[in-house]
């Protein structure tokens, strides 16, 4: 597959041709290794197309997931303790937390675990040297939540300083099924929000067969 375009988010890119030059080159090698036509196995039932070839989800996540494994990219999850307690949410700091120091400061402000607070987490496939990537061939709330919630929340905690989302673009996302989000469109509902937002480092990557 090619890289065809490339977004960077509060020097996403940046901090990767410096910092994590060698990370930066595995995550392009593996694009480049990725056989865009060994994954056109979907047969489409959509009205429109019924009977085309198109490109699968499924077994494009695959060939990335396999990709990245053999560069020893691993899964990673951040815990969290959520609760409504809206002075707790207004404490910046709380966010930077991690779940057992969450959960400490709430048990001393005399809150139960499963009655007043929760556990949860989010998790990403692919974690190395404090970056994290996100393959999405899903829908478009997905991709949102990647952008938005996901790498955030790995930053946050320190885990990562850069987040990368592998994207479609729309001239891929077309021979694909419908619903799938793409590059210029999630682009745009990034640049909507602001250059500051959301306020952790980026770097959105656009693909093509």
């Amino acid at each position: 597959m090619k890289v065809v375009e490339v977004y960077s988010h509060l020097g996403g890119e940046e901090i990767l041709l410096v910092r994590k030059r060698a990370v930066w080159d595995e995550v392009l090698d593996v694009i480049a290794s990725i056989d865009a036509e060994s994954c056109r196995t979907k047969v489409s039932k959509e009205k429109n197309r019924q009977g085309t070839m198109l490109y699968s989800p499924t077994d494009m996540n695959s060939a990335f997931k396999n990709a990245f494994g053999a560069l020893d990219w691993h899964e990673d999850r951040v815990a969290y303790a959520v609760c409504s307690d809206q002075l707790v949410l207004a404490d910046p700091m709380f966010f930077q937390l991690s779940y057992e120091q969450q959960r400490a400061q709430l048990d001393a402000q005399g809150k139960t675990l499963n009655a007043d607070y929760f556990y949860s987490y989010n998790q990403t496939d692919f974690v190395k040297d404090q970056v994290a990537v996100e393959v999405q061939f899903g829908k478009y709330s997905f991709v949102a939540y990647d952008l938005f919630v996901k790498h955030l929340a790995f930053f946050q905690q320190r885990k990562i300083g850069v987040g990368i989302e592998i994207l479609p673009m729309k001239a891929l996302q077309t021979q694909m099924s419908s619903g799938v989000g793409y590059y210029e469109g999630e682009l745009f509902n990034l640049a909507r929000q602001g250059r500051g937002s959301p306020p952790v480092p980026l770097v959105v990557i656009g693909i093509s067969a």
